[in-house]
């Protein structure tokens, strides 16, 4: 009867095909620990009292799934031991371990748990270790077992798992003294080797229709007459980049003066006029002075010059203020260097720095 149940377990995997989620491998391992309770324990017949158990079992595994919710594991169990105090006051010192083959069954519920319920065969070592070790003798066997539990999917790859486990006939044959099962209570954590697969990207759109050959089919085409050379975007429209020019005019002060003179108000009407025709444009007026004087002066000076300018271009010609700024340079951005008369009335200036913004298509 033992050995045929070992081959049914065995000869029951032979018509199954993997078929492992996508890019997972069917292959998993793991280990587990838990407390085992023999039964019948201190309630034998044979028995005088109990003694001191050490309960504590583990395992170690390896499986194989079928497809996701059908496998099969093979491992190595230590049920842990038993002991008590027979009526010939002697000391019996049991403990069961051996490997295992069994069919696993899985049920998802809920998002990553699961329930499963598993059955197979233990083919263990049974031994006594009596009377402090005087007297030894042990026999082998299979048994049933069948189990339940439910697990949590902490990753794709690994799984917590609680499980109760009964073993039946755990049987010492040879002069017939030991008649035991067994309640397991444990937990245990598998790991399945893999990774899920990517989803590959979706083939791009052939477009049918395209009258203008900018890349948009007709159907989508906001704008159908796009030149050719022109770069477009998702809506077959031209792509425009703003460029940036600069209009720069200067005019003279007298010495150690900050008043405009009458003769720049037409360069001022000029830059006036170009900030008119380009609404997005912004100046920035720059003052400068003559060596002449300290190098603290002649910054105060070059600053008060500029603001100067840009009073009569807000004022005057009524350019809107946040698109007009000023900056005073002192003596630092000369002209002409030195301090002869020439290079004094060079040096007397202010300058006008205009950028503009002018929208260009975008060539291929």
């Amino acid at each position: 009867m033992k050995k045929t149940l070992q081959v049914v377990l065995l000869t029951s995997m032979f018509p199954f095909a993997a078929n492992a989620a996508d890019g997972m491998s069917p292959w998993y391992v793991g280990s587990g620990v838990g407390i085992n309770n023999y039964e019948p324990n201190c309630d034998q017949k044979t028995m005088k009292k109990c003694g001191e158990d050490a309960p504590y079992a583990w395992d170690v595994f390896a499986g194989y799934l079928f497809n996701d919710y059908f496998g099969a594991e093979l491992g190595y169990r230590d049920l842990g031991r038993a002991e008590w105090v027979d009526y010939s006051n002697k000391l019996n010192d049991v403990g069961t371990k051996g490997t295992s083959l069994g069919l696993v069954a899985f049920w998802p519920f809920a998002n990553r748990w699961s329930l499963s319920a598993e059955a197979g065969a233990l083919n263990y070592l049974i031994y006594n270790n009596k009377n402090y070790g005087s007297e030894y003798y042990s026999d082998s066997g299979t048994a049933p077992y069948f189990g339940a539990g439910i697990g949590y999917n902490i990753t794709d790859n690994l799984k917590l798992q609680a499980k109760y486990r009964r073993y039946e006939n755990l049987n010492e044959d040879k002069w017939k003294t030991l008649e035991m099962e067994s309640n397991y209570w444990g937990l245990e954590l598998s790991y399945r080797f893999g990774s899920k697969s990517k989803p590959i990207a979706p083939a791009a759109p052939v477009i049918v229709g395209d009258a203008d050959k900018d890349g948009v089919n007709n159907n989508n085409d906001q704008c159908p007459n796009t030149p050719a050379a022109h770069k477009v975007d998702a809506n077959g429209c031209t792509v425009y980049h703003e460029v940036q020019d600069k209009f720069d005019i200067e005019a003279k002060f007298d010495n150690n003066s900050a008043v405009v003179k009458k003769a720049s108000y037409d360069d001022i009407q000029q830059l006036a006029d170009y900030m008119k025709k380009h609404p997005n444009a912004k100046v920035t007026i720059a003052g400068h002075a003559s060596t002449p004087g300290t190098a603290d002066y002649n910054m105060d000076l070059s600053k008060r010059r500029a603001n100067a300018v840009a009073n009569i271009l807000i004022s005057q010609y009524s350019v809107a203020s946040h698109r007009v700024s000023t900056k005073g340079y002192g003596v630092t951005q000369p002209l002409i260097k030195g301090s002869s008369l020439n290079a004094n009335r060079a040096n007397r200036r202010f300058e006008a720095h205009v950028t503009g913004t002018d929208k260009v298509p975008v060539l291929k």
